[in-house]
């Protein structure tokens, strides 16, 4: 019996233990002046975060005065920060135990609609008030959602997480949702002044394509290739409809119908390196920029 029980312990083994959740990446956002066809076409280029860990996902608020984005300041979780252009201050929005990503201002301006990854990791659309309060689940039957992007009052455009990645359009006033693209990245934007979509997907050649989605006849069509070299596009639109985008630390414009990108800026010269996502204000007059976070800081 000893022998027998001491040879159970031998083989017994612990079981294996999962691999802990990958952190997101320490970034910070570079907010400075822009222009789209003057030169510099970036200058003045600010950290306006400055604090360890992830902040990110930056936005507008539709008068241009404020940009809000995503941090895990002091947290394992996210909220949702706005951080006030005139007076440089930055303020929470939302002080929740899940985690917040990707605010919006809503078509109506009265709330922010976020990616929430609620406490049993279901990732789906919420709103808040602007304050921050009152959240409401937006679409409870579409998940896992990883972004999202607003073609009317009524109709948002979803990156939804699975294999394959899939484009989904949502009607909120039914909750319904289908399906118009597979194999698609993470940048979902809606397109100014036109009531469209942009995404990007992978050409036949695994090259990237930034392409079209009209979301009321659901016809698509491709835009152009994102930069040469690029593994991953996170365009962003200007309010004239010039498509921007950063590839080794240079940002790039495109405008619709000409031959190819043309080198707008060298993000480098200013202190920016590894740069990502870009957002454009309302009236094209500041650009924010999200990049790696200095090792000096």
């Amino acid at each position: 019996m000893l022998l027998a029980m001491a040879l159970a312990l031998t083989a017994w083994q612990p079981p294996p233990q999962a691999p802990p959740a990958q952190a997101p990446p320490d970034t910070d956002i570079f907010l400075a002046t822009f222009s789209a066809r003057g030169q510099p076409a970036v200058a003045r280029a600010v950290n306006i975060t400055h604090t360890p860990g992830y902040d990110n996902q930056p936005s507008f608020t539709p008068d241009g005065a404020s940009l809000l984005f995503t941090s895990n300041r002091g947290a394992t979780q996210t909220d949702i920060y706005r951080y006030d252009l005139g007076t440089g201050t930055t303020a929470r929005v939302t002080e929740t135990p899940e985690s917040e990503y990707s605010p919006t201002v809503t078509p109506d301006g009265k709330h922010v609609s976020v990616i929430r990854v609620e406490a049993d990791g279901t990732q789906r659309l919420w709103r808040f008030t602007l304050e921050g309060t009152e959240p409401e689940l937006v679409l409870e039957r579409v998940k896992p959602v990883g972004y999202h992007a607003w073609a009317d009052d009524h109709t948002v455009a979803l990156f939804v997480l699975g294999q394959p990645t899939t484009l989904q359009l949502a009607d909120t006033r039914s909750a319904s949702a289908v399906e118009v693209a597979r194999g698609i990245t993470r940048s979902v934007l809606r397109v100014p002044r036109s009531g469209t979509i942009s995404f990007v997907d992978k050409d036949e050649d695994g090259s990237l394509m930034v392409r079209e989605l009209d979301p009321k006849t659901r016809a698509v069509t491709t835009i152009v290739a994102a930069v040469a070299g690029a593994k991953e596009a996170d365009p962003a639109w200007t309010p004239d409809g010039q498509l921007l985008m950063a590839e080794k630390d240079v940002l790039y414009g495109y405008v619709r119908d000409s031959r190819s990108w043309t080198r707008i800026a060298d993000l480098a010269a200013l202190s920016m390196h590894g740069v990502t996502r870009l957002a454009v204000s309302p009236k094209g007059d500041r650009i924010a920029i999200v990049a790696a976070a200095s090792p000096s800081r």
